[in-house]
């Protein structure tokens, strides 16, 4: 009788240290799932930075990684619905557009395009070929799905521009 007593109380948890070793890499890969994605780089509106087929490691952490600046390049929503598209931030909100990248709806009789509030103004590096703002005009905020922090999983941006 005395031993079923001691079989029946409540055993204690012993974490050792490859318990917290696992909670920690469990903690990693859900702030990493949360917070990065991948992303390959389709058509050439980004040459020479980019070509077709590379992988993109972007984040949304922007107090991680700082927050999006002018020349930093960025993945957004598809304005048309389609696939995403990678682009360069060429003005910040209130910044002004030179008349060589004004929206193609912009009449520039009004004077010099600023860029609205909680948007940006964003372009492919091979300008020629990218569908880019001076299309579709700025984008919000809320359509960008992150910013790139490396490209091939090791090479950062800074290193290749």
């Amino acid at each position: 009788m005395m031993a079923q007593v001691q079989t029946n109380r409540a055993r204690k948890v012993v974490f050792t240290g490859f318990g917290v070793f696992l909670l920690f890499v469990l903690g990693f890969v859900v702030f990493f799932y949360w917070n990065f994605n991948t992303i390959e780089v389709k058509g050439d509106s980004m040459e020479p930075t980019f070509h077709s087929g590379q992988r993109l490691l972007i984040s949304k952490a922007y107090w991680l990684v700082g927050g999006i600046k002018k020349n930093d390049i960025v993945v957004v929503k598809n304005i048309d619905g389609g696939d995403t598209i990678i682009k360069r931030v060429y003005a910040l909100p209130g910044q002004i557009v030179d008349y060589y990248n004004v929206p193609e709806t912009y009449d520039i009789s009004k004077g010099e395009y600023k860029v609205p509030s909680g948007q940006l103004y964003i372009l492919g590096d091979n300008r020629p070929v990218s569908d880019d703002s001076r299309l579709f005009g700025p984008v919000k905020y809320d359509n960008v799905l992150g910013k790139v922090v490396v490209v091939r999983f090791g090479f950062p941006v800074a290193a290749i521009q």
